[in-house]
């Protein structure tokens, strides 16, 4: 996030403030709006960059989660907008769903469009949805779905988002998650929530120290994946418990009759930080 937007982000956060007319925070309809990022060039120097941070190879496509940091701005421009019923800050991503239709060639230019629906009631707030639909020209290559919850008074008769995923054993490496990974993946992102930042900067959130981006965990199951993926895919994953920082996280993947079952756990409890699945298109 820029400072400007990073700062309007916080401020439905700052008692007093979040009382004030453009800031409150009705937790009432989506807005009616779609926003676009028009004719964005998917550039080498960018790709590679975040690549070498999630562990991608260097290739002549982009990654399949990559056009998700392109169209990371227009999340938070509508979250961000007066009409948007809850706070940035706060709201919990739950679920990323990314489908490609086909690879997105260095030097392409892509068009992206974004669209808030599906409020509904869950089991701990309201969820809603963030659909992004990233085209060619007039060729739809990549689609996904972000689901946002915000906690509050929860309705037990409800469906709860992220529970659709199977828990598989992870057998695979251990990885070390740096300290500094949250602010290496913001600058690459531009997603600086500071939950991710800092110890301090995190614990005036509420969380005992900053923690790895959901995204960024995303991307590096993915990229252990990466040479076992078909150009025609769809990776779905629901975020469970964060990664603190610096930490430890152990990778599995299990095949299934559509593609790929795999989990990120805590190597000593085998909590799940991600349960996600791959399928073929």
């Amino acid at each position: 996030m820029a400072l400007p937007v990073m700062l309007k982000a916080a401020l439905p956060a700052v008692p007093g403030l979040n009382q004030l007319p453009g800031i409150k925070k009705t937790g009432g309809a989506l807005p009616d709006l779609t926003l676009e990022r028009n004719d964005v060039r998917v550039e080498r120097s960018e790709v590679d960059r975040y690549a070498a941070v999630c562990g991608f190879p260097r290739k002549d496509v982009a990654p399949v989660p990559y056009l998700h940091m392109l169209a990371f701005p227009l999340h938070m421009q509508l979250m961000t907008d007066a009409a948007f019923p809850f706070p940035a800050i706060g709201s919990v991503h739950l679920e990323n769903s990314i489908t490609q239709h086909r690879p997105v060639a260095i030097g392409e230019t892509v068009s992206l469009s974004l669209k808030a629906d599906n409020l509904r009631a869950s089991t701990k707030g309201r969820a809603w949805d963030m659909n992004v639909t990233g085209t060619v020209g007039d060729e739809v290559v990549w689609e996904s779905v972000s689901t946002y919850l915000r906690v509050g008074k929860g309705d037990k008769e409800k469906g709860d988002p992220g529970t659709s995923f199977t828990s598989i054993e992870a057998k695979g490496p251990v990885w070390s998650v740096p300290e500094n990974i949250g602010r290496t993946y913001g600058a690459v992102s531009g997603d600086r929530n500071p939950i991710h930042l800092y110890p301090l900067t995190a614990k005036a959130l509420g969380f005992p120290r900053h923690i790895a981006h959901g995204m960024w965990s995303k991307a590096r199951c993915v990229a252990a994946l990466e040479n076992r993926l078909p150009d025609h895919v769809r990776v779905e994953v629901g975020f469970k418990k964060p990664i603190f920082l610096p930490g430890k996280a152990r990778f599995g993947a299990e095949a299934n009759p559509a593609g790929w079952d795999f989990a990120l756990v805590n190597p000593k409890s085998g909590a799940p930080h991600l349960l996600g699945r791959t399928t073929a298109l």
